[in-house]
């Protein structure tokens, strides 16, 4: 693990993600999203698109979990789900390439298997991310050698419907960590300062953060519907 990488551990990694139904769906935007980010203590970005990456790259000089969201028709699969995605996100070489790594197949009937394998042929140098939504794929995803294995996806799969990653004092993550023998990244739903500090007092390698920081539609919906009730 290079030395840039290791920068993020034990650190704040802000997601900075707008899609094209988003009011700050831009490149530009992004970029500077990136830079407040760093401006405000962040160590790590989170980014999709390459298009974005190259922009975030050009404002900050911190390590990039990238991603390319993308819908096909034939499997429930979007983040980073072919080869395409992947060979788009190495244009702009982020540090780490995070993957959907859940129990769905993948576009073409592709299991993650087969498709792991073959991304790690064609880029041996690279660091994946296992993207996961349940302990027993985070633990099929270490097993399958991802370099860094975490919890995105919980409670947004069918297969996972109904859980929370902060119930129980993170009883989800906790058992990721104790049974993978790779870096586990804290992400989803950690959505205050307190939430963030507390996943990496039980051993994750970083902590990811993205709508509480960057939507500011939802924030302000969170304060509006308060006034409502």
């Amino acid at each position: 693990m290079n030395q840039k990488v290791m920068q993020m551990k034990g650190k704040l990694i802000v997601s900075c993600q707008a899609l094209p139904h988003e009011p700050l769906h831009s490149s530009f935007i992004m970029g500077r999203m990136a830079l407040a980010a760093k401006e405000g203590g962040a160590s790590g970005i989170r980014a999709n698109t390459k298009e974005d990456i190259r922009e975030i790259q050009s404002q900050v000089n911190l390590p990039v979990i990238g991603i390319v969201k993308r819908d096909y028709a034939d499997s429930g699969v979007y983040i980073t789900p072919t080869m395409q995605e992947v060979e788009e996100l190495m244009e702009v070489h982020p540090e780490i390439i995070a993957l959907d790594a859940t129990g769905r197949v993948r576009p073409g009937g592709v299991t993650l298997a087969d498709f792991f394998q073959s991304v790690k042929e064609v880029f041996p140098d690279q660091l994946w991310m296992a993207d996961c939504s349940t302990v027993e794929e985070a633990l099929y995803a270490d097993s399958l050698g991802f370099d860094f294995i975490g919890t995105t996806m919980v409670g947004y799969t069918p297969q996972s419907e109904g859980l929370k990653i902060e119930a129980d004092d993170f009883a989800i993550l906790r058992e990721i960590i104790a049974k993978a023998k790779h870096p586990v990244i804290a992400e989803g739903n950690i959505d205050t300062p307190q939430k963030a500090r507390r996943v990496i007092e039980l051993g994750s390698f970083c902590v990811v953060v993205g709508s509480i920081i960057t939507r500011p539609q939802l924030i302000t919906r969170s304060f509006a519907q308060a006034l409502e009730q």
